[in-house]
């Protein structure tokens, strides 16, 4: 589970055992179940709030017949829906570690991140199909007032969405949260630019709705660059270089430590694992590099943001100290 740690001591070769710890553990565990209530809530906020403001885009597409809004609106659902395959990777996240999950469910999560990135491909598709498709057999676009009302209406409504996906997204580090944040934020630019097609269409350039459109594919493909970074980037182990430089020092002011090596992270849903080795005085006891090995341990997870587990290794140092 997130709060287990193991310690392997090595003296010429590794010996592992496990313990635990307690309050610290229990801690741990409690502030990972607390992230997921927290990105639960984001998503079931955030879902009520784009639903809305895509059915009310919806009854408006059907009144003026806009391409560019339509674009919007079914960007806006896929968007809203986003949030299932994230709310069901949160409550497995929640699980307990099994013999045969020994991690537990967390990246369960990035294999959401995946869905979103999925979702993001397919509304770029019918947004490029349906403008093309409005390109070769234009129709007249009607109520250009309730058009621009209409982008204006979509873009607060993402731009709330984003800054709360966001900003929850990050304070539990789940790349998959803060990505969705992301494609909300620039669905909400492509709203306003749904009010350019409707000014374009007003001065006399009825092409100007469909090319919007386009504007729009184009736009969400861009998201779905950065979106497909993000979450690819965590499935592949990702993570900040400032948080691996972080872990190094950290480890490095422990006393007793020699130096500090061989620094792997990796994150496990919205919560860091980490794996390292430090090299102590070859003279020291069994029980005396346990001990440093746990403070090393218990100093990392003070100084590293959203660390839950971490593996020290113990080894001889070249030099006796």
């Amino acid at each position: 589970m997130a709060g287990a740690h193991d310690h392997a001591h090595a003296h010429g070769h590794a010996h592992g055992h496990g313990h635990g710890h307690g309050h610290r553990s229990a801690d741990r565990v409690d502030n990972a179940l607390e992230g997921s209530k927290r990105g639960m809530r984001a998503l079931v906020i955030s879902f009520v709030a784009l639903f809305v403001t895509a059915a009310a885009q919806a009854v408006l597409v059907l009144l003026t017949g806009s391409v560019a809004l339509l674009g919007d609106t079914v960007h806006n659902f896929a968007d809203a829906l986003t949030s299932v395959p994230l709310a069901i990777a949160f409550v497995l996240g929640r699980r307990a570690a099994s013999r045969r999950f020994t991690y537990g469910l967390g990246r369960a999560e990035d294999l959401a991140g995946v869905a979103v990135v999925l979702v993001i491909a397919a509304s770029a598709l019918f947004a490029g199909y349906e403008s093309v498709h409005a390109l070769l057999d234009p129709q007249p676009v009607r109520h250009l007032w309730v058009v621009a009302a209409a982008g204006v209406v979509g873009f607060l409504g993402n731009e709330l969405v984003a800054r709360y996906r966001i900003r929850i997204g990050r304070e539990i580090g789940s790349a998959a949260l803060v990505a969705d944040g992301m494609h909300a934020r620039t669905d909400g630019f492509t709203s306003l630019a749904v009010v350019l097609g409707g000014i374009g269409v007003a001065l006399g350039f009825p092409v100007a709705d469909p090319l919007v459109g386009l504007g729009m594919t184009i736009a969400i493909l861009f998201v779905l660059r950065d979106a497909a970074g993000e979450v690819f980037g965590r499935l592949l182990d990702a993570v900040d270089p400032a948080s691996v430089d972080l872990a190094e020092r950290a480890a490095a002011q422990v006393d007793g430590v020699v130096r500090a090596e061989r620094v792997r992270m990796r994150w496990t849903g919205h919560v860091l694992r980490a794996e390292l080795a430090i090299a102590v005085d070859a003279g020291l006891s069994v029980e005396q590099g346990h001990r440093i090995a746990h403070e090393v341990e218990r100093h990392l997870k003070r100084a590293v943001p959203r660390l839950v587990a971490v593996t020290v290794h113990t080894e001889p140092a070249a030099v006796p100290v």
